[in-house]
């Protein structure tokens, strides 16, 4: 992998030192098999699948180019104990893409903790249920970002068919005149220009390349911010699991995750509206904290309290004597796990019967990892440029953007690369035009309606946990509970999901999500079979159902 950036020194790559030029002659154009546009995760991904292929490696020219620093990525390291506020989950499937395409190797493993278990709950109601990974090693991976693509950058520098030029930035794309069905320009900030027998746009939601194919898109923002921070906690004591569990809480508000990272590490993705996520990014680390654990731990209306003090500026000590209060007044005693104010369990004891059922309490946050991002649902109406945009593609953030509660918008976009990467070799060994439109086909085909379905069960997911509405509450409630009681369609749902295959993209979360869409065919089957199953479904209903009342 040759680098073109600002830089004048030699970097060690891994494989070999390279010189880091300022530009190369721009004098004429420059032709390319493959210029991908974007360096993100998707983007590398994409150059490191193509460069594994020895049909694809012999025979294509590419050129990736990014505007931001690669070079800092490369070089990219951290303590043992902190961590990035940046992390993804990493299903089974994309591991295993990532392994096919020699990437994996390279990725810092230490830095990685795997998910056995799964646990989401309802913050209104409570009604919970848990995913264990009884039938496979884990659910899922946690890694940050940056070990990701540090890898991806590793692995691409023992590639020396793949061009990497960084810290230039895309001026114009324009079709050559005269002929629509011409090879894109791209010309560069540098003042090189490249001709791209196929362009592909890894460049994320603003894509220069989705605005030069003419894609249009559709989509809205979500009224609410995510909140994220890089958490410190009490290892787990001697008579509890490791810290494999990932929770999420479903407040009106919007969901609240606690990931974990390390067997002392976790990480937080609160998301919220503005507002409330303006208010969080101004407390103290200490205060933030006091208010994390609360939010796993107290009733909604006490939340909604300690909301309304927080805009209105209360201090520390009486956010602190507010959260001690509602717990108190929700009927929270100390030895409870769902004490944090009040909590008298020490680390190395016999932990409280439901210490499972939460995260480990907040310590402290990890200086300068808390930031926050505004939310948005985009798909493009076509990944596939025509006409005037022919010849292009779109793959990752470019293509689509979904809400974070289900972790999988970088699985979706490693998904993306797979199927594009395996399009383009077999155009190659058929003999075929890489960038035509039916080469690229069967990718566009495979890939939109794959995307849109788990984009579609996310943004329900969204709107139905947002809503306090009493009826809408009871009902996403008592077909949680009856779907978490029958252990028989869980089971079925993760294999429904491809939990215990590698042939599907699934992690907890899209198991999650499938089995809020089950809960219509659970009620529906409930009436419908009138023998021993469908009483005792009637049943848990029903005992479900007595439970949400009591509490309400």
């Amino acid at each position: 992998m040759a680098f073109f950036t600002t830089s004048k020194s030699l970097v060690h790559l891994g494989c070999r030192q390279r010189l880091f030029f300022r530009s190369f002659s721009s004098e004429h154009v420059r032709d390319n098999d493959i210029v991908i546009v974007g360096g993100g995760p998707a983007g590398l991904a994409l150059a490191a699948a193509l460069a594994s292929n020895p049909t694809a490696k012999n025979s294509l020219k590419i050129t990736l180019i990014e505007g931001g620093d690669l070079s800092k990525i490369q070089d990219w390291g951290m303590p043992h104990n902190a961590y990035s506020n940046r992390v993804s989950s990493i299903t089974d499937t994309s591991q295993h893409f990532l392994n096919r395409i020699g990437v994996w190797d390279y990725v810092e493993l230490a830095r990685t903790n795997p998910i056995h278990q799964m646990q989401v709950w309802d913050g209104i109601s409570g009604a919970r249920i848990t995913f264990n990974a009884s039938e496979m090693p884990e659910m899922a991976r946690m890694t940050e970002n940056l070990n990701l693509q540090r890898a991806l950058l590793r692995k691409l520098s023992c590639t020396p068919s793949v061009q990497v030029i960084q810290n230039v930035k895309v001026e114009s794309i324009k079709g050559e005149a005269g002929d629509h069905n011409d090879w894109p320009l791209v010309h560069l900030s540098n003042g090189a220009t490249l001709r791209a027998r196929l362009l592909v746009g890894a460049d994320g939601f603003n894509s220069p390349v989705r605005s030069f194919a003419r894609i249009s898109s559709y989509g809205w923002s979500y009224d609410t911010q995510a909140v994220v921070a890089t958490l410190n906690h009490a290892p787990r004591g001697p008579f509890q699991a490791p810290n494999n569990t990932a929770y999420q809480r479903f407040l009106p508000t919007g969901p609240i995750a606690f990931l974990p990272l390390s067997p002392c590490t976790s990480s937080l993705v609160w998301s919220t509206k503005p507002h409330l996520a303006t208010a969080l990014k101004t407390l103290s680390p200490g205060d933030l904290g006091q208010l994390i654990n609360a939010a796993f731990r107290l009733s909604e209306p006490s939340l909604q309290y300690i909301y309304r003090q927080l805009l209105e500026g209360a201090n520390s000590s009486e956010i602190k004597e507010e959260i001690a209060f509602r717990e108190r007044s929700d009927g929270i005693s100390s030895p409870s796990a769902y004490a944090s104010a009040t909590s008298m369990i020490s680390d190395d004891g016999v932990p409280p019967d439901d210490a499972g059922a939460l995260p480990p309490l907040v310590i402290s946050i990890q200086q300068g990892t808390i930031a926050s991002f505004p939310l948005r649902y985009n798909h493009a109406e076509s990944y596939l440029g025509e006409g005037a945009g022919s010849r292009t593609v779109l793959v990752g953030d470019a293509a689509h953007t979904v809400h974070p509660l289900a972790g999988q918008g970088l699985n979706l976009g490693l998904g993306d690369v797979d199927v594009l990467s395996r399009c383009i070799v077999q155009a190659l060994t058929h003999g075929g035009d890489i960038g035509s439109y039916t080469a690229l086909m069967p990718y566009a085909r495979e890939r939109y309606f794959e995307n849109h379905k788990v984009m579609s069960a996310v943004d329900k997911l969204h709107k139905v946990y947002s809503s306090a509405a009493q009826p809408v509450v009871w009902a996403r409630s008592v077909g949680l509970e009856v779907v978490n009681e029958l252990d028989s369609v869980k089971a079925a749902l993760m294999m429904s999901a491809g939990a215990s295959s590698r042939l599907k993209n699934a992690s907890g979360w899209e198991l999650f999500s499938k089995s809020v869409e089950t809960l219509a065919v659970v009620a529906h089957t409930s009436k419908l079979v009138g023998g021993m199953v469908g009483v005792g479904i009637q049943e848990l209903a029903k005992n479900a159902s007595q439970r949400f009342f009591r509490h309400h």
